[in-house]
């Protein structure tokens, strides 16, 4: 799909997609938005000395660059599965300002994010693998556990067939006891058809623009 660079209030870049209008991440910052959802109500959540993540929607690679910073700070290893199915052109992902915002030190780290071989386990770091895949989120086999789920597709008014009830269940088989998912999108129907996969939800507040999100674990 084709996407242009944008500005957001925080600073830091995403993408607009003009054939779906949508943005990749909140006008109001996108790496407000992500630190805040992803990673401070799901990834710090998670107490594990190794930690497996899968994330729906590698998209502009700004969760996983958040994830690996956070291997930085401490003793805990990620294994990073995401899965994309539009992939962003290198070149314009290179483009974004991630690293200049977060941590300038880690530019080369980002940029192997992105550069990386597609449908194989890359060690980044060494507290940080990832393996991207290119592949339709409804029809993958899933071969791993997880233990974090970052949740990221694009909105179900945009993407409805990744919001159902199918597609949660899916997700639940392979979460690891007392895994958590987080999202943004925190409507009555997404909560509902969580609820009904067997997660417990709970909402929490949004991020600078956003009244609500979600946050659901597996007991």
């Amino acid at each position: 799909m084709d996407s242009e660079l944008l500005m957001t209030s925080d600073g830091s870049h995403t993408l607009y997609v003009p054939e779906i209008d949508e943005n990749y991440h909140s006008t109001h910052g996108a790496i407000l938005e992500s630190r805040h959802i992803f990673i401070e109500a799901g990834l710090k959540q998670c107490a594990k000395s190794e930690i497996h993540v899968l994330e729906i929607g590698f998209g502009t690679g700004l969760n996983a660059f958040l994830a690996l910073l956070e291997t930085e700070n401490g003793d805990q290893k990620i294994h990073f599965t995401t899965l994309e199915l539009y992939p962003v052109e290198i070149d314009k992902a290179l483009k974004l300002n991630y690293p200049e915002e977060l941590s300038p030190e880690n530019r080369l780290n980002f940029e192997k994010l992105h550069t990386s071989e597609w449908n194989k386990k890359i060690q980044i770091t060494p507290n940080f693998t990832l393996n991207k895949i290119i592949t339709d989120f409804t029809f993958c086999n899933f071969t791993d556990t997880f233990d974090v789920v970052f949740f990221d597709a694009f909105s179900p008014e945009k993407q409805p067939e990744m919001w159902t009830l199918d597609q949660f269940e899916r997700i639940f088989k392979v979460c690891n006891s007392g895994a958590i998912l987080t999202t943004y999108c925190a409507k009555g129907m997404v909560r509902r058809a969580m609820q009904e996969a067997g997660f417990k939800v709970e909402r929490l507040p949004g991020p600078t623009g956003k009244r609500e999100i979600l946050r659901c674990m597996k007991d």
